[in-house]
């Protein structure tokens, strides 16, 4: 269980609030000899008055990170802040998430201040964007100014100091501190016997989730069987995650996305995670992944980038690619963002789509197979083997209907002694360029041409298909790699 600091420059400055013994002053904390708490997990907030360059506050988010203790703010915030050439980079999908919530409020509102406590504010319909800003910008209390020109833009970002809230604001800053203490002191203690914690990040609300709830529950029985502490965790957990000893993503993953986020936090904090940020980073993205692929001479179907949709383009694709042809959006997943063309027409009119979504199209050859095999890769290693069949009467695995609706084809399930050799082959050198974390490899095989179609950064692992031949075996075996890279953490190791 977490502890905490509560950092002020003078002890007054703490005289509205209810006196608690876990208040220090800066001048204490930066002068102790030895570190002011000896449990591993320590949460600082620093509340100083400044965190500039130099200052006391500064400093102690300093010294904090040195001693292994948590920080709010950590440094690399306090740098950011600093300079709005640093924190605007933040910022560009916030103004665009405002500008969308302030049109469904209505009004004619030019100008916009959000005062944020611990990502909480008081103003109605802007809860989300508040949660978002301090999952970027994680910092005790802030106000945030924007400006409506053609759309809203960021003004400024700054700290607030405690001695200037007053009245309604140091009730709302006294509500969200308890509800952020709330989140670092509700993790229970360790059973004995226990010997690390697993967060594993899921959403209950995912129409197609990389793992069903039975998986879900195999992996956390498997890890009890380790002595690893599985606990499902939600988006909304972001500040408590480094209170666990790694992070497994069982979410679909996305660069725009908060399952990116935590799992650079993740990475920052020094856990083992997966999917780790470089593997989403390199999967998500076709374009990228195609690219890899054909400069490590790893065969793919036949591919060219688009940038335009002329009438040329068209007839130049169609004289390397023939038809026909296959167009996909750079992040789509689970068979989105992905199309089939059979004519030049066909062809001119999805380009013309595609490229007001992306600024890059991939466009492939068509290649028909009853099946696509799936070959899960853990740490360069084989772990299972699946064909997935083609949706009745359709091209893809995922046929996506109107109405919302999504049909999907049969499967097989086999071992990974039964693979092809070459299937086999393609697969793990495909995997090793992603990295060394957890992948499940797509491939197509037609006589003796196998290609890769896409590598997952977070492939299904669902009750009753990956797991059909190991069985609970699969569970244990990922929960042993996650046992084994903590261990490595530990002792210092190289994973």
């Amino acid at each position: 269980m977490s502890q905490v600091i509560i950092l002020v420059d003078d002890p007054a400055d703490w005289a509205a609030y209810y006196p608690t013994r876990h208040l220090l002053s800066a001048r204490d904390y930066l002068q102790a000899a030895q570190p002011v708490c000896t449990d591993k997990k320590v949460q600082v907030i620093n509340l100083c008055r400044s965190y500039k360059y130099l200052s006391p506050g500064y400093y102690c988010s300093l010294l904090a990170e040195a001693r292994g203790q948590r920080v709010m703010p950590s440094v690399r915030t306090v740098n950011d802040l600093s300079r709005k050439a640093l924190y605007g980079l933040h910022f560009g999908h916030f103004e665009t998430a405002l500008d969308k919530v302030m049109k469904k409020q209505g009004g004619d509102a030019t100008e916009l201040t959000l005062t944020l406590y611990f990502g909480h504010t008081e103003q109605e319909g802007l809860g989300e964007l508040g949660r978002q800003i301090f999952d970027q910008m994680p910092c005790p209390i802030l106000r945030v100014s924007f400006r409506r020109r053609d759309g809203w833009s960021l003004a400024s970002i700054r700290t607030v100091t405690l001695k200037q809230l007053k009245g309604k604001e140091e009730d709302a800053f006294a509500r969200a501190l308890e509800r952020f203490n709330a989140r670092v002191w509700r993790s229970p203690r360790r059973r004995r016997g226990d010997r690390y914690e697993l967060a594993m990040l899921v959403n209950e609300q995912e129409a197609m989730p990389p793992s069903d709830r039975t998986a879900l529950k195999r992996f956390i029985k498997a890890g009890r069987q380790l002595g690893i502490k599985v606990e499902a965790i939600g988006r909304d957990d972001y500040t408590r995650l480094g209170e666990y000893d790694g992070l497994f993503i069982r979410e679909t993953t996305a660069l725009d996305h908060h399952t990116y986020q935590f799992a650079r936090k993740a990475e920052q904090e020094g856990m083992v995670v997966i999917d780790d940020p470089g593997s989403i980073l390199r999967c998500t993205n076709k374009i990228y992944l195609a690219e890899l692929m054909q400069a490590n001479k790893v065969p793919v179907p036949p591919t060219a980038f688009v940038f335009d949709d002329s009438e040329t383009q068209a007839d130049q694709l169609i004289a390397e690619l023939g038809l026909p042809m296959v167009l996909k959006i750079p992040d789509g997943s689970f068979s989105r963002g992905i199309g089939k063309v059979e004519s030049r027409q066909e062809l001119l009119d999805a380009l013309s789509g595609y490229l007001k979504q992306s600024a890059v199209v991939l466009a492939q050859a068509f290649m028909y197979t009853d099946y696509d095999w799936r070959i899960g890769v853990l740490n360069h290693r084989p772990l299972f083997a699946c064909q997935y069949f083609m949706s009745k009467g359709h091209w893809q695995i995922y046929h996506h209907q109107e109405g919302g609706k999504t049909a999907s084809g049969r499967f097989r399930t086999l071992p990974v002694r039964e693979v092809p050799p070459k299937v086999l082959r393609v697969a793990l050198k495909a995997a090793r360029l992603m990295g060394n974390g957890l992948y499940g490899v797509d491939l197509k095989q037609s006589g003796d041409d196998v290609v890769v179609m896409e590598v997952n950064d977070n492939p299904n692992v669902d009750a009753g298909v990956e797991d059909l031949w190991l069985g609970e075996d699969l569970y244990r075996q990922i929960m042993l790699e996650f046992l084994r890279r903590m261990e490595a953490k530990r002792l210092g190791l190289p994973l």
